[in-house]
């Protein structure tokens, strides 16, 4: 590294630091700004990160923390199957293999190298000096099925895969890999659209940091980072170190894999021990049939969660940060997919990261919360828009409410814990891209978990359709109730009713049904589970709960023993 002979003051490398961060929000911005897909710029379903040259993460944007923790994986396979000797200055390449990619096929990463140009050979490359990464969802790459696939058997049937493919080739797009993309998907707009905002990003990021390479010159800002990432390290194992120290095993289910109705067991250890983190999936079923299976690095990014939000979650990710995390999944099981096995339905990652919250909670219940709704209640509509005759797919991942904390009440209706700063879809955007249309949303009575501290409330929303198409609910716990601690009471799962009041009315989980004009849907989100035997709440506070809606009279009576008068 060249910062071996550089003196570096802490302000300095906090300076460098704020600025590598300040490049990686702006990277965000431009992507947000110039997307086409709702599900970027309304729901911000990406993940925008900063490598230095040895591919260590010196910064990232706000986004979907599991697309942050996957793109530090996504990279280093991306590099070593194009080779660092076959990248040049504004190459940037595509790549969505699934097993390599640390996400399903849609989640599109695009990486490029950064070099500084030699001012005495222009021409040239320059110096390798880092890497940026930019991944988001888009809308369709031609799939078997449009919008999401439920019940693929294999990848192939997941749609158009690159391992790592050159879509910008020394500055220039590649016309015939933009051309492939266009005649393989069924919404080419939107998606052409979404690859040149991510490439634009990218740009910006390339800027950005040459920007800051040229203030502060190379050797400093290799020195910041190297300190960065040994404060990272460091910051970490101390946190570790402070944690009860064990081993802990939890088990939960997966409603289904998409083909049979069978539950699918999850199973993990999690160890806090010598200065290290270590979550093992033994234990757990082996792949399924179904597109369920999670790729090893999308597991490695959802323990990266749990990792970050024990140890230091009020500061900025780095390289460090996460070093002594250790992940097991045996090859060819739920936790570590290969090839063929099917990826596209990756919610076991959502209900994984309830499930490693749980076993940590025989260790540790005085700091972590009740279960947070078991899930992200997912539902979509794809059909064609009377208005413009195009193909439309336009997705919401609904709120739910958060477990019950020693210490205090669950978020009411808010993105799952997974979800980091991802959004809800506004109605506004849902009603006007697609045919539905939201005759009910509202926070549902009593469906929080009750608890000295109660669990945040679910929502229920109905849904009338003005068009004909089809509607996609994707969602992987609703037979078994999300979990409670300390006495506390487990709230009633996630729920959609389909054609509810008709002689087709069903219960579904995962399930994509066609509807015509006039055809309604009812979700039912669960709210978090409780913590803390009801009868020691606070009776004012059970008093206010009736007043505001959240808990009804005959609950605070029956569960709560608190008269609402």
């Amino acid at each position: 590294m060249s910062e071996a002979n550089v003196r570096l003051d802490g302000a300095t490398a906090e300076v460098v630091r704020s600025y590598l961060l300040a490049a990686a929000e702006e990277m965000r911005a431009t992507l947000i700004r110039t997307s086409f897909n709702p599900v970027i710029y309304e729901v911000h379903d990406f993940g925008l990160s900063m490598y230095d040259a040895d591919l260590r993460l010196v910064a990232e944007a706000t986004g979907l923390t599991f697309f942050l923790g996957a793109n530090d994986f996504s990279l280093a396979k991306g590099v070593e199957y194009v080779g660092r000797e076959n990248l040049h200055r504004g190459d940037i390449v595509l790549l969505n293999y699934p097993y390599w990619n640390a996400a399903h096929s849609y989640d599109a990463t695009l990486f490029a190298p950064v070099f500084q140009p030699d001012p005495a050979d222009p021409e040239a490359d320059g110096t390798l000096v880092g890497f940026l990464c930019v991944r988001a969802h888009w809308m369709d790459l031609g799939a078997k099925d449009p919008g999401y696939v439920l019940d693929s058997t294999d990848m192939h049937q997941e749609g158009l895969i690159f391992p790592g493919t050159k879509v910008f080739s020394r500055g220039e797009p590649v016309r015939e890999i933009h051309e492939l993309i266009r005649f393989n998907s069924r919404m080419p707009d939107l998606v052409i659209g979404d690859l040149h905002a991510q490439v634009a990003a990218l740009r910006t990021g390339e800027r950005r940091l040459l920007e800051i390479l040229d203030k502060f010159g190379r050797p400093t800002v290799d020195a910041a980072v190297q300190r960065m990432v040994e404060d990272g390290e460091a910051r970490t194992r101390a946190a570790l170190a402070a944690l009860p120290q064990g081993t802990w095993t939890a088990e939960d289910w997966v409603d289904d894999d998409g083909i049979t109705e069978d539950p699918v067991k999850m199973r993990v250890t999690v160890t806090i021990a010598d200065g290290r983190f270590t979550v093992d999936f033994d234990g757990s079923a082996p792949a399924t049939p179904g597109p369920i299976n999670m790729p090893f690095g999308a597991t490695v990014a959802l323990c990266k969660v749990i990792l970050k939000s024990l140890t230091s979650p009020d500061e900025p990710s780095n390289h460090g940060t996460t070093v002594p995390l250790e992940v097991r999944a045996e090859p060819g099981t739920l936790f570590h997919a290969v090839y063929p096995q099917p990826t596209f339905t990756l919610w076991t990652g959502i209900v994984a990261v309830e499930l490693i919250l749980k076993a940590l909670a025989q260790g540790m219940p005085d700091r972590v919360p009740a279960s947070s709704g078991g899930d992200v209640p997912g539902f979509m509509m794809v059909g064609t828009h009377p208005d413009t005759g195009q193909m439309f797919a336009v997705s919401n991942n609904d709120l739910v409410g958060w477990g019950a904390t020693p210490d205090h009440d669950g978020m009411n209706a808010a993105t799952h814990v997974s979800g980091s700063a991802g959004r809800s879809t506004p109605i506004e955007v849902l009603e006007a891209r697609t045919g539905m249309f939201f005759e009910r949303l509202e926070m549902r009575t009593d469906s929080g978990g009750a608890g000295r501290h109660r669990g945040g409330v679910g929502l229920r929303r109905e849904i009338r359709f003005t068009t004909p198409g089809e509607f996609l609910s994707v969602i992987k716990k609703t037979r078994s109730r999300p979990w409670a601690l300390e006495g506390g009471l487990e709230p009633d799962p996630n729920q959609v009713i389909v054609f509810p009041g008709t002689d087709r009315e069903a219960r579904v989980s995962t399930k994509r049904v066609k509807v015509e004009p006039g055809d309604r849907v009812t979700l039912l989100t669960a709210g978090g589970g409780g913590h803390g035997d009801p009868r020691e709440r606070d009776p004012e506070a059970v008093r206010r709960d009736v007043a505001e809606g959240y808990v009804s009279a005959e609950a605070a009576r029956e569960i709560y023993g608190v008269d609402d008068g």
